[in-house]
Order: C-alpha cells, then structure tokens, then sequence
C-alpha cells in the first residue's frame, strides 16, 4: 500500500488544520513527513503550545497517509481512535513530524507518529492512531 496523495494543501483542504501550522514536506502510503513552526499563536493561556496542536497535527499527518495508502482503492481513511502522548512543553520552535503505518489492513490501520525538536531532536510528542478505511463519497 503506497499510493500518493497529490498536491495535498492543507490551507484549502481545511481551514482547522492550517491554523496548526502543520506544512507537509512528504506524503506517501508509508510515510508522511512535515514540520510546524511553534509560536504564540498556538499557546495555551499560560503560554505554552497547546496540545491540541499536537492532537491535530498527528491525526492529520496519520489520516494523510493512511489515505495515501488506500487511494488507488476508492477509499480514504477515518480516524477512530488517537492516543497523544505530550512528553516536553515548547513556547516556540520548529518541531518535525513523522508518521508510519505500524500496521496496515484491508480495513482498518494503525500509525505512529512523532514530534521531535527540529534544533536538537528531542521528542516532544508521540502518538498513535487507529483508522478506517471506507470509500470515497460517491466512489
């Protein structure tokens, strides 16, 4: 399963995940790979990064490439399950983002996905989640 999905934008697809500053660098059914530039815009009150970017950010990059995989199927994926571990708080920075498939079927997949600092690669997050795979509207 290694489909690719073509010129994913992520400001046109969906306005909630630009404003988390995820850009894609690389999208494939096996892997996807990106970064975000972390600043005020995605504090929290107290100012440090929200989780909530992190929870987004995962789902969206295991949901792009868990589609990638499936395409060529008439399907995309859905995600029904993510677990988001937040294991270093930021204020400002790039982090990098990977997500692979940890386990891919004809129904349902599982991908992981890490978040490390881009200026020295600690982890700053890490998440798995779980997805299925249904058909595309009107496919």
């Amino acid at each position: 399963m290694s489909g690719e999905v073509p010129d994913v934008d992520l400001a046109k697809a969906s306005v909630f995940v630009a404003a988390s500053g995820f850009v894609l660098d690389e999208v494939g059914g096996r892997r996807v790979t990106g970064h975000v530039d972390l600043g005020a815009a995605q504090h929290t009150p107290w100012g440090v990064v929200h989780g909530g970017v992190y929870c987004t950010v995962i789902e969206s990059a295991a949901s792009i490439g868990a589609s990638a995989a499936v395409m060529e199927h008439g399907q995309f994926a859905v995600g029904v399950n993510n677990n988001t571990d937040f294991l270093r708080p930021m204020v400002e920075g790039r982090i990098d983002v990977v997500a692979e498939p940890i386990q891919q079927g004809r129904t349902l997949q599982l991908w992981q996905v890490v978040l490390t600092k881009a200026d020295d690669g600690k982890l700053v997050a890490r998440g798995q989640v779980r997805l299925q795979n249904v058909q595309l509207p009107g496919g």
